[in-house]
């Protein structure tokens, strides 16, 4: 027994220099290679790529764009066509065939849309200033207490006394509607990217492409289907602003707790049941902070909209800039900041409001 033990002992402490008969012989896989050997490798390829490129066409270099070429009329020259122009204008032939065919769609929008604002202008400017300004002021004793009812009450009564209490009524219409319109596409958006892998990962690049894209760049879409006016600088305000109120969504849901979620099923909650009563609920703190976002975002974009007409404090910075009468430019500019400050800080108290329920565990 002590020669067999011994034995195996000696067979398990040795070495297996060969691999046994059946066992499969490791294979040569490309992440073995070290990291330095792929940067060595790389630099290689990139030198050897210069200076083929050097002894060939020599420095400065330009891109082959050009893919076709255009007779003249008479037939004599022809006139090169690079790649830019000939996507351009397929890209224009496109909107031009979206534009007639969706002419009853986006006439529709664009009717509701006015209808909204103009409803929504006149009832705001029906009710009398101090009503108004007296109610943000006690908002704002809610929720920040005497330092932000001071600042609310001078920003508004400054607002007012330079001139520019209309112009507000006009810029708040446009934020509330564009707003309203963003929270209403984001949130089912959101919560489907939460709830389907497949939709997240088609939305995250459109979402990057949204959020890193020029702001000027979305009123060209809003002047083609809506031209000049209101309805072109809220349909170019809700592509800016949409994005943060998706994301927020989609992550908020996301962090619900796994073992909340799995109680509720145990209890028998149905799909929507699991929604609207645990997964909203308890990701509401974070959906707020992206209306939050999304409403900051509006109320940028809706000054840069006045470039399209669209009317309210923007207008007032364009047409200061335009004349280079810088008094008038900065008062317009601070009512847009004073309005800026105030809307934060109520919207943020209403996330932090749910914030501290849910730590309460109500």
């Amino acid at each position: 027994m002590a020669a067999i033990t011994g034995n195996r002992a000696d067979s398990a402490a040795a070495p297996a220099t060969e691999p046994q008969s059946g066992e499969p012989t490791p294979r040569f896989a490309l992440g073995d290679v070290p990291a330095k050997y792929w940067w060595l490798g790389g630099a290689v390829l990139v030198i050897a790529v210069m200076i083929i490129s050097l002894a060939i066409w020599g420095p400065g270099m330009e891109y082959p764009t050009t893919v076709t070429y255009v007779a003249s009329s008479d037939g004599s020259t022809s006139f090169p066509r690079s790649l830019r122009d000939v996507t351009g204008d397929a890209i224009d032939a496109g909107t031009k065939w979206v534009t007639v065919k969706g002419a009853w769609l986006f006439g529709g929008i664009k009717t509701a849309i006015t209808y909204a604002l103009n409803y929504l202008e006149d009832g705001l400017k029906w009710l009398p200033w101090p009503a108004l300004v007296l109610g943000l002021t006690l908002a704002s004793f809610a929720v920040g207490r005497w330092a932000m009812m001071f600042f609310t009450a001078f920003a508004f009564l400054f607002i007012g006394f330079m001139g520019l209490w209309e112009p507000m009524i006009d810029t708040v219409a446009l934020m509330v509607v564009a707003v309203a319109l963003s929270v209403g596409i984001g949130l089912p958006l959101g919560v489907l990217g939460a709830r389907n892998q497949t939709a997240d990962r088609i939305m995250r690049p459109i979402l990057d492409g949204m959020q890193t894209m020029p702001s000027f760049v979305y009123l060209i879409p809003g002047i083609l289907f809506f031209g000049l006016g209101k309805p072109a600088g809220i349909f170019a305000t809700i592509i800016y602003a949409v994005p943060p109120v998706i994301r927020l969504t989609n992550l908020g849901i996301r962090q619900v707790s796994p073992e909340t979620v799995e109680a509720a099923r145990s209890f028998g909650a149905s799909s929507l049941q699991l929604l609207t009563k645990v997964q909203v609920p308890m990701a509401l703190p974070t959906i707020m902070a992206g209306v939050n976002q999304t409403t900051m975002m509006a109320l940028a974009m809706v000054t840069i909209a006045s470039m399209v007409a669209a009317g309210g404090l923007g207008d007032n910075v364009l047409r200061a800039i335009q004349k280079n009468e810088v008094g008038n430019g900065v008062i317009a500019g601070l009512s847009i900041v004073f309005m800026a400050i105030v809307i934060d800080r109520l919207t943020q108290a209403v996330a932090r409001g749910r914030q501290e329920a849910l730590s309460a565990g109500h």
